[in-house]
C-alpha cells in the first residue's frame, strides 16, 4: 500500500485533519475546499446549508449525486461511484494530482467529509485532509461565509483505483471469523445491538465484530481526539490484531470512513473500507445476524 509524497513542487501535502487555522494561513488558488455537509433524513439539507453561505471558494458534493452510485437491489444504500463517473466529477471540480490540495468540511464531525477523504485516496489522490471542527468551526473562529457558486477550469483526472482499500461481503464474511482480522463497526451501540433501526430494514451486526462508534473519536467540540488517545482506543477494540489486517464498517460505507480517517490520524495505516456495509450484508438472507437482545 502506497502512502503519501510530497507534490511535485517540494511542498508538503496534508492527509488527514486541517485546522481552521492552517487552511486559513497556508490555503493557495490552487486548492480545492469541498463542502459536503449532508443529512440523511433530508437530503436536500446540505445543499440548501451550501446556497445559505459557504467557505468562501467552495463547491458543494452531494452524498448520494456525487460521492455514491446508485442503489441496486445487491448494493447497500451508498455504493462506489463507478471509477469513470467519479473521475469525471473530479475533472469537473478541476483538480490535479501533481498540485491539488483538497479540504473536505461538513457541519461539524467529519462523517460526511469523510467520505470524500477515502474516495480520493481510493482514487490514488493522497492530498486530502478533512476540515476538523467542520463549518461550525470556522464560522466560530471568526470565518467569512459566502454565497458565491465558484466556477473552476476543469481539468482531466486520470483515476488510479486502490483495490487494497475495500474489502467485499464475501470476503468480510470469510474474514471474520478469523483470529487475526477484527471488523470494527461505527454504528451506535443501541444500533449496532439491534435494539434500534432507524434506517434499515434489519437491526443487529455481523456476528464476530466488535462495536467502535465513531462518535468516540470526537471531543465535546465535534474535534478529533489527540492521536495518542484514539491510538488507545483503537488498540482496545482491536485487541492485538495488526492495522492493516483491520476492517472498517457501518451502516452504508460513510462513517466507517470517519474510523479510518482516525486510524491514520492516530498512526495506524492500513485499515480496509467494507464498502456495502451493514444495508448491503442483509441484501442476502443467507448471512448470518448477531444481536444483543
Amino acid at each position: 500500500m502506497s502512502y503519501p509524497r510530497p507534490f511535485l513542487d517540494g511542498s508538503a501535502m496534508h492527509t488527514t485533519l486541517i485546522s481552521v487555522h492552517e487552511l486559513t494561513t497556508q490555503r493557495t488558488p490552487d486548492w480545492l475546499v469541498v463542502d459536503c455537509r449532508f443529512d440523511l433524513a433530508n437530503p436536500s439539507a446540505g445543499e440548501r446549508g451550501y446556497a445559505e453561505g459557504h467557505i468562501p471558494g467552495a463547491i458543494y458534493a452531494h452524498l448520494d449525486r456525487d460521492l455514491s452510485s446508485p442503489i441496486t437491489s445487491q448494493s447497500g444504500r451508498h455504493p462506489l461511484p463507478s471509477p469513470e463517473r467519479f473521475a469525471a466529477t473530479l475533472g469537473s471540480w478541476g483538480l490535479s494530482r501533481s498540485k491539488t490540495q483538497v479540504v473536505a468540511y461538513d457541519a461539524d464531525n467529519g462523517m460526511y467529509a469523510s467520505r470524500l477523504w477515502w474516495l480520493l485516496r481510493w482514487a490514488g489522490h493522497d492530498a486530502v485532509a478533512v476540515l476538523d471542527g467542520g463549518f461550525k468551526a470556522w464560522t466560530a473562529s471568526g470565518g467569512a461565509a459566502s454565497t458565491d457558486i465558484p466556477r473552476r477550469q476543469p481539468s482531466e483526472f486520470h483515476f488510479t483505483p486502490r483495490a487494497d482499500l475495500a474489502v467485499t461481503s464475501a470476503e468480510v464474511a470469510d474474514l471474520v471469523k478469523r483470529a487475526d482480522w477484527r471488523v470494527l463497526d461505527a454504528r451506535a451501540p443501541e444500533r449496532f445491538s439491534g435494539k434500534v433501526e432507524p434506517i434499515d430494514r434489519v437491526g443487529g451486526h455481523v456476528p464476530g465484530a466488535r462495536n467502535h462508534p465513531f462518535a468516540g473519536n470526537l471531543g465535546a467540540d465535534a474535534k478529533f481526539l489527540s492521536p495518542a488517545e484514539l491510538c488507545a482506543r483503537f488498540e482496545k477494540s482491536q485487541d492485538g490484531v495488526a492495522d492493516e489486517r483491520t476492517i472498517a464498517m457501518c451502516g452504508s460505507g460513510v462513517t466507517a470512513c470517519h474510523l479510518l480517517l482516525a486510524l491514520e490520524h492516530a498512526g495506524k495505516r492500513g485499515a480496509r473500507l467494507y464498502t456495502g456495509s451493514w444495508s448491503e450484508w442483509i441484501r442476502d438472507p443467507q448471512r448470518p445476524i448477531a444481536t444483543d437482545q
